[in-house]
């Protein structure tokens, strides 16, 4: 081997700087969309190292969910074995030899038979905390309640390749579900069978909303690149579009495949991007069809004409980023949240007087409002709170339902006001609007989302063969809950 002479130049070989990120459970959602939205500017390496880089990135996060997954396993086993315990002092089951008895004290063959004192102690305080706090709760629960709530996954529609923020149900058929994802598509889904109908590829950032027109086969979706598109669906019947990708993947002798479904860039409408100065996080289509409304982290909301494409109101009056915002759907009426820890109620019913209220209950970011079928708007926070709001009061909400993590998008079921929260920590659950908590879904033996969950929208609720309940987290994945009450005799 050569060795270097002397009074040679030594260079120093630059080392790769890799930043650090946090973890998506860690991190807020507007924070993943940010470093999202600059991970899409063009970067100075070369193709093939910048190529290399992101097979090695690949790999080492392919690893990490191995670890991730391995780790949530063991979670879910000490939570069963806690639940068991709990069982077990409550003097509601007795274990067998060689697991904790419901007397105290571990027994194995021969071993233990006798408690001592101060496991009886520990015992009789455990039971009697149980026992006050069973009354407590009771207290806070409808009286002769006799409708039960029961819940399983039924689909998962996989195909998205990065996190979706947004799941939403199409209006015009009861069988069609539209996705919003970070990997720069959306998405149309058959929700009876599973099958994506449709893959739109015209934004070149993250799209974060997604929501159908009311009557029509016509779909806005709001993106991280500063847009908001208006495009149509291929067909309007998912049949017919099903049909169609079968035939085409038939001459292939392979089968329908999510890779085959059919793609689209063209876009109906643009609005232009120059009104924005940041991007667009939410986007929804006013009652009558014939406008959108759209909020942006340029702490502005605004309000589109969708033949002309031009703006007809600017809805200012937010301190910081707007996250979200959503329309009644028989009235005029349009609720935005934002960073600045309230949420605003616009009111167009009376063309000459738009009247704007501001709600200021919560302590941290809301994240989503939306309608329920009566005059309430229910709100989600960063500060684990839900509030119930009456239109014609806001001075104080109805209800406050307290949860132990945040909430993102959720939704209300327009038939019996259920209300699905969906958490940063993996959790989907159910609450009566009047705050009784319902049930929560399983996500045990990989039933559940493995990260965050950004977004719930209920379906049809007469359809209740399929599903009626879907979400979406960022893991990727897009799952169907078929929700039904059960009625005792």
């Amino acid at each position: 081997m050569n060795k270097p002479q002397a009074g040679s130049i030594k260079i120093k070989a630059k080392r790769l700087s890799i930043r650090r990120t946090r973890s998506p459970n860690r991190m807020g959602s507007e924070a993943i969309r940010q470093e999202a939205y600059d991970q899409d500017r063009e970067s100075s390496l070369p193709p093939n190292l910048r190529s290399r880089l992101w097979s090695l990135f690949a790999q080492i996060e392919r690893e990490f969910e191995c670890v991730h997954a391995e780790n949530l396993a063991l979670l879910e086993r000490v939570e069963t074995l806690n639940e068991k315990l709990d069982l077990v002092l409550s003097g509601g089951e007795k274990l067998t030899d060689g697991e904790l008895s419901a007397e105290g004290g571990p027994t194995k063959p021969g071993y233990g038979k006798k408690p001592s004192a101060s496991q009886l102690m520990s015992q009789k305080l455990k039971t009697t905390y149980k026992a006050s706090t069973s009354k407590i709760v009771s207290s806070f629960k409808t009286p002769n309640q006799a409708t039960s709530i029961e819940c399983h996954r039924t689909r998962s529609y996989a195909g998205h390749r990065d996190g979706v923020w947004e799941v939403s149900c199409a209006r015009h058929t009861p069988t069609m579900i539209g996705t919003a994802s970070a990997d720069r598509s959306a998405r149309l889904w058959d929700v009876e069978t599973g099958q994506c109908l449709l893959k739109y590829l015209g934004h070149n950032g993250s799209v974060n909303s997604i929501r159908f027109h009311p009557t029509d086969a016509i779909i806005c979706t709001g993106s991280g690149d500063g847009t908001c598109h208006i495009w149509r669906a291929l067909d309007s019947n998912p049949e017919q579009v099903r049909h169609h990708n079968v035939k085409t993947c038939n001459l292939f002798s392979c089968g329908f495949d999510r890779q085959t479904a059919p793609t689209k860039r063209s876009v109906k409408a643009t609005l232009d991007s120059k009104m924005f100065e940041g991007a667009v996080i939410a986007a929804d289509w006013f009652t009558s069809g014939k406008q959108i409304v759209t909020a942006s982290w340029d702490r502005c909301a605004k309000l589109w004409d969708v033949e002309t494409a031009e703006q007809v109101h600017q809805l200012t009056g937010h301190d910081q980023e707007l996250t979200h915002t959503c329309t009644h759907p028989t009235q005029q009426l349009i609720v935005t949240s934002s960073t600045d820890t309230t949420f605003r109620l616009w009111d167009f019913r009376t063309p000459s007087i738009h009247s704007v209220n501001v709600f200021q209950g919560h302590s941290d970011t809301v994240r989503s409002t939306a309608f329920t079928t009566k005059d309430i708007v229910v709100s989600g926070s960063d500060d684990r709170t839900v509030k119930v709001w009456d239109l014609k009061n806001m001075r104080s909400p109805l209800t406050t339902i307290n949860t132990d993590s945040s909430v993102n998008r959720l939704s209300v079921s327009p038939i019996n006001n259920v209300i699905a929260l969906p958490h940063d920590n993996r959790h989907i659950r159910l609450f009566d609007i009047s705050g009784v908590r319902l049930i929560r879904l399983p996500r045990r033996n990989g039933q559940g989302h493995q990260r965050m969950v950004c977004c719930t929208a209920w379906g049809e609720e007469t359809n209740v063969k399929t599903c009626n309940l879907f979400s979406c987290g960022f893991d990727r994945r897009v799952l169907g809950w078929q929700v039904r009450e059960e009625k005792d005799k």
